[in-house]
């Protein structure tokens, strides 16, 4: 693959993680506990990693719960690892690879604003310009404009990550 389509390499999507892991800990310095929810697969991966940065970085509890959507249908439900009286009255990251259309995110914001929370964010390694619908990344490792036609992939590979633009 060549190289001009590797948009992020390992180092730098290390350096993006603690960046954006600081944000997080500096918007919730108060709390005790926080929720990190990474939405399934990537979203997923990208929490963990965010978690152990500020599990160094911070005194805060860390809890992962993971959003699992259909991202073809996302009518059909969201479904979380943790029960919803785990981030009641809690603060919240919600956590994706990348932000596309914001259909997946959207979804996942939808299902958590059926209980009572305290703080709600959402966190994103990848933002893209193409969306359908008005939500956005409050953290974001980068923001990145590309056609329609081309697509964006996160590779989480210990040592190996990487974001290419195909």
């Amino acid at each position: 693959m060549p190289a001009s389509n590797i948009i992020l390499n390992n180092k730098e999507i290390q350096h993006k993680i603690k960046r954006i892991a600081y944000q997080i800990y500096e918007s919730n310095v108060d709390e005790t506990l926080l929720i990190l929810a990474g939405i399934s697969k990537n979203g997923f991966t990208f929490a963990k990693r965010l978690k152990e940065v500020l599990e160094e970085i911070s005194p805060i509890k860390i809890e992962l719960c993971e959003v699992t959507i259909d991202k073809k249908n996302p009518l059909k439900g969201v479904k979380t690892s943790i029960p919803a009286t785990a981030y009641e009255n809690r603060s919240i990251v919600l956590i994706d690879d990348v932000l596309n259309s914001g259909t997946t995110l959207i979804y996942g914001v939808k299902h958590f604003l059926d209980v009572p929370l305290k703080l709600f964010r959402t966190a994103v390694l990848v933002d893209r310009s193409h969306k359908k619908f008005p939500v956005k990344a409050d953290f974001k490792g980068i923001s990145l404009s590309t056609s329609l036609n081309e697509t964006v992939k996160v590779h989480f590979s210990t040592g190996k990550d990487r974001v290419e633009l195909l």
